[in-house]
């Protein structure tokens, strides 16, 4: 199964601390949160909520944290981001989202894996070719100069 490894999540949405799914399906559950980067994406508006889709460019980058789950709380943690975020499995064709394991660095600049979700293909295509992106790939920021 893909979510066997225990890993833990970049979250760059509305799972960040402050937004609306944080204290929903986060809080209680993690031991860590810390500031973090993806690169290799690019962020685009969604319909009130953003969407990671990966990009040949280094310099793109997306801002959000590396959540870790409480260990008793993981397998939990993990079915619940999945409903969320409409991921029913790799490649599954209603799939808003794909779950894959991607290198992120800490605000320390150490080098971790975690799980992202990112647009599947579908949405991405649809992105690319008219989407809104969200200027430096900060979501949160984004939203509060709203």
């Amino acid at each position: 199964m893909n979510g066997s490894r225990r890993l833990p999540f970049f979250v760059y949405g509305t799972l960040r601390p402050g937004e609306r799914n944080h204290d929903l399906l986060l809080r209680g559950r993690t031991t860590a949160e810390r500031p973090a980067l993806l690169s290799g994406a690019v962020l685009y508006e969604g319909p009130g909520y953003p969407y990671a889709v990966d990009t040949d460019d280094p310099a793109a980058t997306v801002t959000g944290e590396a959540v870790t789950a409480k260990p008793e709380e993981y397998e939990r943690l993990l079915a619940l981001l999945d409903r969320l975020e409409e991921y029913g499995g790799p490649g599954h064709a209603a799939n808003l989202y794909e779950r894959v394991a991607r290198e992120i660095l800490l605000e320390d600049g150490t080098p971790a894996q975690a799980w992202v979700y990112v647009a599947a293909e579908r949405v991405a295509r649809g992105l690319r070719a008219g989407g809104r992106p969200v200027t430096g790939g900060d979501w949160h920021e984004a939203v509060s100069r709203r």
